[in-house]
C-alpha cells in the first residue's frame, strides 16, 4: 500500500498570530514532515446571524473576543495573509489548503488556486458553495462528513456526478466531536465509504478529532488515503481546538509510525524471502 497523504490541520490553532502561524508551518514541514498543511478561513457576518454574532461565546474560557462574533474575527486572516501562507507552504515543500465555511470564503480561497479545498463537515450541505466550486474550481475537493445522513451524502455525491466532478473529491469518514471518545469515533465507516463511494470519487481519508494516533494507523489499513489531524504547538493553550490536536513530536511520531505500516503492509515476493533464508539454512529443523 501506498503511504497515505498526512494533512496537518491547523485550523484556527494559530491564535490569530501569524508568526504562530509561520512557525507552525516550518514545524509541521521540516520536523514533523507531514505532506500537507490546512488553515479556515471564514466571512463570519455573512457565516453568522447577528444574534449568533453578538451572543457571548459559550465557553468565555475560549474566547478572543468579547462575543462569539469578536472571537472569530480575532481568529481570521485575510486573503492577503493566506497567500502569504501558501507562499510558504510552498517554500517548505508542504501542500497549502484551507477549509471554507461560506461563499465569500470559498471564492477568495478559489483564486488562490491550492492544490485541494476542505469542505468541513458543517458546511457538506451548502449545496450553492459547492455548486460554485465544481464551476469555478479546478483542484480538488475534499469533504469530510461528520453530523451527515446517508441521503445528505448520495445528494453531495450526485449532485458532483452531475458536474462530471466526482473524481476529483475525497471523502472523509469523521465525527464531529472535540474530542471525540473512541467508541464514538466508528472506524468501519471506513468500509462503507470504500463500498458505496470508492469507485465514484478519487478517495476516501479519515479525519480524527480523537486523543493519541493508533486510531489513525487502523483507519490507514481499513483504507483510509488521507489522514488528517488537528495539530498545535501546545495541547494546554487558550482555544477549543487544541486539546484534541497533535504537538509535533506526536504529529512527528504519526508519520514515520504510518510510513512504517505502509512499507509491512504487502505480500510476499517469494515463499522464502531472503532475510528468511540465512535463518532457514541455520535454524529451519531438517529430520532425521
Amino acid at each position: 500500500m501506498n503511504k497515505p497523504i498526512i494533512i496537518a490541520e491547523i485550523g484556527c490553532n494559530h491564535k490569530g498570530d501569524m508568526n504562530i502561524a509561520k512557525e507552525m508551518i516550518k514545524i509541521a514541514a521540516l520536523y514533523c514532515k507531514v505532506d500537507a498543511i490546512k488553515f479556515q478561513k471564514r466571512n463570519n457576518r455573512e457565516l453568522l446571524s447577528e444574534e449568533e454574532y453578538n451572543t457571548p461565546h459559550p465557553n468565555p474560557a475560549n474566547s478572543y473576543g468579547k462575543t462569539y462574533g469578536e472571537h472569530r474575527e480575532f481568529l481570521e486572516f485575510t486573503l492577503e495573509q493566506h497567500r502569504e501562507l501558501k507562499e510558504l507552504c510552498e517554500e517548505y515543500g508542504v501542500i497549502y489548503s484551507t477549509s471554507v465555511w461560506d461563499m465569500t470564503s470559498a471564492k477568495e480561497i478559489a483564486s488562490l488556486n491550492p492544490k485541494f479545498i476542505k469542505i468541513p463537515s458543517a458546511m457538506n450541505t451548502h449545496f450553492e458553495m459547492l455548486d460554485y466550486l465544481f464551476k469555478h474550481y479546478k483542484g480538488e475537493i475534499h469533504i469530510s462528513t461528520g453530523m451527515t445522513t446517508s441521503i445528505e451524502l448520495e445528494k453531495l455525491i450526485n449532485m458532483a456526478i452531475e458536474k462530471s466532478r466526482n473524481k476529483d473529491i475525497i471523502l472523509y469518514n469523521c465525527t464531529s466531536g472535540y474530542p471525540v471518545p473512541y467508541e464514538d469515533i466508528c472506524l468501519l465507516e471506513i468500509n462503507n465509504l470504500n463500498e458505496r463511494y470508492k469507485s465514484i470519487v478519487k478517495a476516501i481519508g479519515f479525519s480524527g478529532h480523537h486523543l493519541g494516533t493508533s486510531v489513525d494507523i487502523s483507519a490507514f489499513t481499513l483504507g483510509a488515503e488521507y489522514i488528517e489531524r488537528h495539530y498545535t504547538l501546545d495541547r494546554t493553550w487558550k482555544g477549543t481546538d487544541h486539546a484534541a490536536s497533535l504537538e509535533p513530536d506526536d504529529m512527528r511520531k504519526l508519520v514515520i509510525n504510518l510510513d512504517n505500516v505502509s512499507s509491512a503492509l504487502s505480500y510476499k515476493s517469494e515463499e522464502i524471502l531472503d532475510i528468511e533464508k540465512v535463518q532457514r539454512k541455520k535454524l529451519k529443523y531438517k529430520g532425521k
